[in-house]
């Protein structure tokens, strides 16, 4: 009988499988496993209850950490190192999130080419997913901040490195992914355009600029910066009312 890996899945929504299959899990010890998928290493037990049920007392936020413990279905229990004073998610437990991470850092790197996989749509889909969307913890909205932050610098970068191979269309894909998850974020627009002007399309680069310009006056009552209207070879006067 072939033994399936648990893993955990953080982005897009929570998961919790058991190599293709997920496994049902209690609301409350979602959290629980999310939190230490999240941080990573070794968790006390009193941080994390005072993390995961802040509004009660410290006497019954511990009664709902065991109960969340108590509630682990089977099959998952072999993903959690559990002491008296300390909680862990086994180290050997994959993290879509961490993964994610680390390819994010790969399309950062400078000094590193990416291999094919980190070109493809698999890493496309893992940085344009948020990070356990609709979770509203104190500890999501801070995870998902540092979280977007990278994987927005890393979509633009992967539009690049599309664009420089010639792989317009998909470079386009990441730009604008970037451009959805953040859509005052100039540098996301900088690299739509310019894969726009990498293939050619001149009357695209600046109609998308007409677009951002106009979001930005409606939205913050500014200006696209100087460098977008270099990028563009425009006239300054042109590039602040395009058509």
């Amino acid at each position: 009988m072939t033994s399936h890996i648990l893993s955990v899945r953080l982005l897009g929504r929570f998961g919790l499988l058991n190599g293709p299959v997920p496994l049902a899990v209690p609301p409350g010890t979602e959290r629980l496993l999310a939190l230490l998928a999240v941080r990573g290493g070794t968790v006390s037990r009193s941080r994390m209850a005072g993390m995961l049920w802040p509004e009660v007392t410290e006497p019954r936020a511990r009664a709902c950490l065991r109960s969340a413990l108590l509630r682990l279905p089977p099959a998952a229990r072999p993903a959690v190192q559990v002491t008296p004073t300390e909680l862990a998610l086994v180290g050997a437990v994959p993290v879509d999130l961490h993964a994610g991470q680390v390819l994010a850092r790969r399309l950062l790197d400078p000094t590193a080419r990416p291999a094919e996989p980190d070109l493809g749509s698999a890493a496309l889909a893992v940085l344009a997913a948020e990070l356990l969307p609709d979770w509203d913890d104190d500890w999501v909205v801070a995870a998902d901040e540092s979280w977007r932050q990278l994987r927005l610098h890393a979509l633009e970068a992967l539009a690049g490195h599309l664009a420089a191979a010639r792989r317009y269309g998909e470079a386009a894909a990441a730009a604008v992914a970037a451009v959805a998850a953040e859509p005052l974020r100039e540098s996301a627009h900088h690299a739509l355009i310019s894969v726009h002007l990498a293939e050619g399309n001149r009357s695209e680069a600046i109609r998308q600029y007409g677009r951002y310009a106009r979001l930005l006056r409606c939205e913050l009552g500014v200006e696209p910066t100087a460098a977008l209207h270099r990028l563009l070879g425009l006239p300054c006067t042109r590039c602040r009312h395009p058509r």
